[in-house]
């Protein structure tokens, strides 16, 4: 390999990526949540999307073991949501309102858009591993912008200018 970790992590963080936050239930029932980047769309019929958590994440076996996820992707205005999800403090719902959502998920408020799904398929991919999920339920908040990643910091979308032909 002519290149180590490090490297590697800067050349990704020059693609730009939405910021999503997932949510989930563990076993005993206790609310997880983690902000990811590592999300995409994989099919239209049936409707899949995929994203990824490394196996030595806390929240990894409430999210091996989950029957149902709530990928929401964050508005622009939602950056301190996004760092209190991908902090380590132990209960990241703190000061945030939810309600339940399919399998009894909770649903983050005022969010871009928010997918409900049932598992789908898991597979394993080096230290992490790819969840695919069905969207069973989709809500799209139209009158606000997401939230964007890019380059180690949060982005607010801008409009490219078109120019006249």
């Amino acid at each position: 390999m002519e290149f180590d970790s490090r490297t590697l992590r800067e050349a990704l963080g020059r693609y730009v990526t939405g910021v999503t936050v997932i949510t989930t239930l563990s076993p005993s029932s206790q609310r997880i949540g983690i902000t990811a980047n590592s999300f995409n769309s994989v099919s239209l019929q049936p409707p899949l999307v995929l994203w990824s958590v490394d196996k030595k994440a806390r929240s990894f076996g409430a999210f091996h073991t989950a029957t149902h996820f709530a990928v929401h992707v964050l508005a622009e205005d939602q950056r301190d949501i996004s760092k209190q999800f991908a902090s380590a403090q132990t209960d990241k719902f703190n000061g945030i309102t939810t309600h339940l959502g399919l399998g009894g998920v909770p649903i983050l408020q005022d969010c871009a858009v928010c997918l409900e799904c049932a598992a789908y398929a898991q597979h394993p991919a080096g230290d992490h591993v790819v969840y695919i999920a069905e969207v069973k339920k989709l809500t799209v908040n139209k009158e606000v912008e997401p939230l964007v990643y890019h380059r180690g910091d949060y982005r607010i979308l801008a409009k490219h200018r078109s120019e006249p032909i």
